[in-house]
């Protein structure tokens, strides 16, 4: 009975912390396409920190993080 409902609240949180994630990975796709480099630059920063923040949750993995940091940088700095 207390398992479950400690289930039930962790899955909660996780949820809500990977929703935050996707969001901020969604805004930062939607900012490059709009070609906007100032915004996106700091867009960027607020995606790396919410990357940031999902690794100390547990969301995702660091090297995952690392890779979307690192796509994510290389589509800012090709942006004209």
């Amino acid at each position: 009975m207390k398992r479950a409902r400690q289930t039930e609240k962790r899955t909660v949180r996780n949820r809500a912390n990977a929703s935050q994630l996707r969001t901020a990975l969604r805004s930062m796709r939607e900012s490059l396409e709009k070609g906007d480099k100032a915004a996106a630059s700091q867009t960027y920063r607020q995606t790396v920190s919410a990357l940031d923040k999902a690794i100390q949750k547990g969301v995702v993995h660091e090297n995952t993080a690392s890779r979307y940091k690192s796509r994510l940088s290389a589509r800012l700095v090709a942006l004209k």
